[in-house]
């Protein structure tokens, strides 16, 4: 069975679902995920990602703010906390630095960085970290703050080895996305080739970059199989093996998640 660790569910377009998430959720099952970690962007929208897990077992959440939410957007320590303390949350975030989509004097994504990982360490819930053009600085203050306390994933990672294996000496796992089977992701390819086994997940992002062949169209939980046949492809074990590995790496990052039947 495989997990996909970083969908956003409320996000999906249920069109071709004819407007049912229990559409999504049998595609998935048919597809062999047995779990999946929905992750919050906005605490605006944390009450209907938290609905989705009170109504499937195989549905857990994350509470945090995207850095590319709005500055004006405040977050405290607190906030996070009573909404970490919610059943099946097991994580923080995502949170992260983006400098793609942001511009001028980004202190304030730093400083909001910094609010998540200290509850984080608070709560003793793993990170989520989004990080787009700002490796350095999302490296740094990972490190200034502690985050190896509680560890978490680099998830959707496109960056280069030496992140990753800062990343990883930081407690880190590495997630990768539909992005390995781009044609043009031949660098990052070689990297997922390079992460230990037992720091590697899986995920595709959803609604966003689906995986080939499906590339340019919506994004679903389903299509992780896609990503985790390129990666076992790639590391020369059988799917099977992908799948335990990967679906054992997310419950034992994500403890607080449901175990599988």
């Amino acid at each position: 069975m495989l997990v996909d660790s970083h969908c956003h569910l409320n996000l999906l377009d249920l069109t071709p679902f004819d407007g049912s998430v229990h559409s999504v959720m049998e595609e998935s099952r048919k597809a062999g995920i047995s779990h999946m970690l929905c992750v919050s962007v906005d605490l605006e929208t944390f009450p209907d990602i938290r609905a989705l897990a009170q109504e499937y077992a195989e549905i857990s959440v994350s509470v945090g703010i995207h850095p590319n939410a709005s500055k004006d957007v405040k977050i405290t320590v607190e906030q996070l906390l009573e909404l970490a303390a919610t059943p099946k949350v097991v994580a923080i975030g995502e949170t992260g630095l983006d400098y793609f989509r942001s511009e001028g004097d980004l202190a304030w994504q730093r400083e909001r960085l910094r609010i998540h990982i200290a509850a984080a360490k608070e709560c003793g819930k793993p990170l989520i970290i989004h990080t787009r053009q700002a490796k350095r600085d999302t490296v740094r203050i990972l490190k200034e703050e502690g985050a190896d306390e509680v560890g978490g994933v680099l998830h959707c990672f496109t960056e280069d080895w030496e992140t990753a294996k800062e990343g990883l000496d930081l407690g880190f796992y590495i997630s990768f996305s539909g992005i390995i089977t781009f044609r043009n992701a031949g660098v990052l390819r070689k990297v997922a080739t390079q992460i230990p086994s037992n720091r590697l997940l899986i995920e595709t992002d959803s609604p966003y970059l689906a995986p080939v062949p499906h590339r340019g169209t919506p994004n679903r939980p389903a299509y992780v199989r896609y990503v985790a046949q390129c990666m076992a492809d790639l590391r020369k074990i059988s799917l099977a093996d992908l799948e335990d590995l990967t679906t054992e790496n997310f419950f034992s990052l994500f403890s607080e998640a449901a175990l599988p039947a």
